[in-house]
C-alpha cells in the first residue's frame, strides 16, 4: 500500500494559511490589499478583541460578481496575473490567490460585495474552509470581509497570538503603513468602537504624515528627492524620495523607519543598510534615523514573489538600488545644512551656519512611531501631546485609543 498521499485542500489550505495567516495583522494586511487593488477611496477596519474576535474590511472598490464571489475562494484564484510573463511585472499588491483560501481555511468569513451594474450584492458564508452560502444581499458599491473567530479550528495556532493589546498594536502599525503609502484614501481604523485612527484624503505625503504624526514630527524631517529625485546608472533608473529624521533625533532601533518599493511596504536590510550609509558621518555607530522612504524602479527590476508575505523583496541590480538610496540621503541633508563628511571623519552631526555640533533634543515623537518587535502593555487613550504633536482639526484626521505598548521584545 502506497505511503504517499495527495492531501486534501482542506488540509492544504490550512497548511498554506501557515504561512499567509500568522495573525489578525497578516489577515488586514491581504483584505486591505485587496481593497487598494480594487481602487477603493475609502477603506474601513473594525477590530474586536485585538482581531481574534473580529477583523472586518469595509471598501467602496469595484466590487465583485456573484461568481468572482465564489471563485474568490478557491486557491490559487486571481484576477491580477494570468501568465508567467506577468510575474515579472507585477503593479498590483496581490497576485498569488492564496489569501482568502488561506484566511477562510482557518477562520469564519463573510463576504458580501456588490458591483456596479448588477441588481443585487452577494453574500457567501465560509467557515472553517467550507463553503456554508451564498445568497443575494443588500450593499452599495464595493465589499465588506468579516473575519471572526480566527484560528477556531486550530488551537495550536491560537495559543501563540499574543495579548490583545500586542495584536492591537500590530494592526496599527499596518495601517499606518497603508495610510502613508497611500495618501489619496481615506483611512479609518476602529478598535473595540473606539477611533484609534482617522485619515481624511490627503494632497501628498506630507500631509498623510502630518496627519498621523503631528506637526513636531514634520519639523524634524528633512526631504528626500526633492522635485523628482531620479537616479540614473547606466540603463538602469530609481526614483527615491520621501523623509529622513535631521541628525539630532536620535534613535537606538530601525523601529521609525518606513520603506516602500513600488508602493508596497517592505521590510528590507538592502535599503534599510543604504540608509545607514547615508547618515554614516553624520550619526555614531548604534544610533539610527527615523526615515520615510518611498523607491520606485522598473517594475521588472524587482521580484515582489520572494515570500507569501510580499513583505520581502529581491533586486534585479542591488548595487544600483542601494547607491540610488544613499546617494538620495546623503543629497537630503547636504540640503538640509548638515555637512556630510568623508568616511572616518567625526560622526557629530554639524550645521554649515554654525560648524559646530547640534545638541540632542527630546525625543518628541517616539510614542508616534510604531515598532517592528513584539510588545505587551495595556490599550489607552493618550492625548495628542503623548505623541509629540497637536491635536488634529476636526475632520482632519487623529491616532487616539492606542497607545504604544510597554516593553518590546
Amino acid at each position: 500500500m502506497s505511503k504517499i498521499r495527495v492531501l486534501s485542500d482542506h488540509i492544504a489550505n490550512q497548511i498554506a494559511a501557515g504561512e499567509v495567516v500568522e495573525r489578525p495583522a497578516s489577515v488586514a494586511k491581504e483584505l486591505v490589499e485587496n481593497a487598494i487593488d480594487a481602487s477603493a477611496r475609502r477603506i474601513e477596519i473594525d477590530v474586536e478583541a485585538g482581531g481574534r474576535r473580529l477583523l472586518r474590511v469595509a471598501d467602496d472598490g469595484e466590487g465583485m460578481t456573484r461568481d468572482d464571489a465564489v471563485l474568490a475562494f478557491e486557491r490559487h484564484a486571481t484576477s491580477k496575473i494570468s501568465t508567467t510573463d506577468d510575474l515579472s511585472r507585477i503593479a498590483t499588491l496581490g497576485f498569488r490567490g492564496e489569501a482568502l483560501a488561506s484566511i477562510a481555511s482557518v477562520a469564519r468569513v463573510e463576504l458580501i460585495t456588490h458591483v456596479e451594474g448588477e441588481a443585487e450584492a452577494t453574500r457567501v458564508l465560509v467557515e472553517g474552509g467550507r463553503m456554508r452560502d451564498v445568497v443575494p444581499a443588500a450593499r452599495s458599491r464595493g465589499t465588506t470581509l468579516a473575519v471572526r473567530d480566527l484560528f477556531f479550528n486550530v488551537p495550536a495556532r491560537r495559543k501563540f497570538l499574543r495579548s490583545e493589546a500586542t495584536e492591537s498594536y500590530h494592526l496599527m502599525n499596518l495601517v499606518t503603513h497603508y495610510a502613508l503609502a497611500h495618501p489619496e484614501i481615506e483611512f479609518v481604523l476602529t478598535n473595540n468602537g473606539r477611533e484609534a485612527l482617522r485619515a481624511a484624503p490627503a494632497a501628498d505625503l506630507r500631509e498623510r504624515a502630518y496627519q498621523i504624526f503631528g506637526a513636531d514630527f514634520l519639523d524634524n524631517l528633512l526631504e528626500v528627492g526633492g522635485a523628482g529625485g531620479e537616479t540614473h546608472r547606466g540603463q538602469f533608473a530609481a526614483v527615491v524620495r520621501g523623509y529622513v529624521s535631521a541628525p539630532r533625533e536620535r534613535r537606538t532601533s530601525r523601529d521609525a523607519q518606513y520603506l516602500f518599493v513600488n508602493g508596497r511596504f517592505v521590510r528590507d536590510r538592502l535599503i534599510s543598510r543604504a540608509l545607514g550609509e547615508g547618515f554614516r558621518t553624520v550619526l555614531p555607530p548604534g544610533v539610527y534615523p527615523s526615515a520615510l522612504i518611498f523607491l520606485e524602479v522598473p517594475l521588472e527590476e524587482v521580484d515582489v514573489n520572494v515570500h507569501p508575505a510580499k513583505t520581502e523583496v529581491r533586486f534585479r541590480r542591488a548595487a544600483a538600488v542601494s547607491d540610488a538610496v544613499r546617494e538620495a540621503v546623503r543629497t537630503a541633508l547636504s540640503t538640509g545644512g548638515y555637512v556630510v563628511r568623508p568616511a572616518g571623519n567625526s560622526p557629530d552631526p554639524a550645521r554649515v551656519e554654525d560648524g559646530g555640533p547640534v545638541p540632542l533634543s527630546p525625543d518628541a515623537f517616539r510614542q508616534s512611531l510604531p515598532a517592528r518587535g513584539e510588545a505587551e502593555g495595556e490599550i489607552s487613550r493618550p492625548d495628542a501631546a503623548d505623541f509629540g504633536h497637536a491635536k488634529a482639526s476636526p475632520g482632519e484626521s487623529r491616532w487616539e485609543g492606542l497607545d504604544r505598548p510597554a516593553a518590546a521584545r
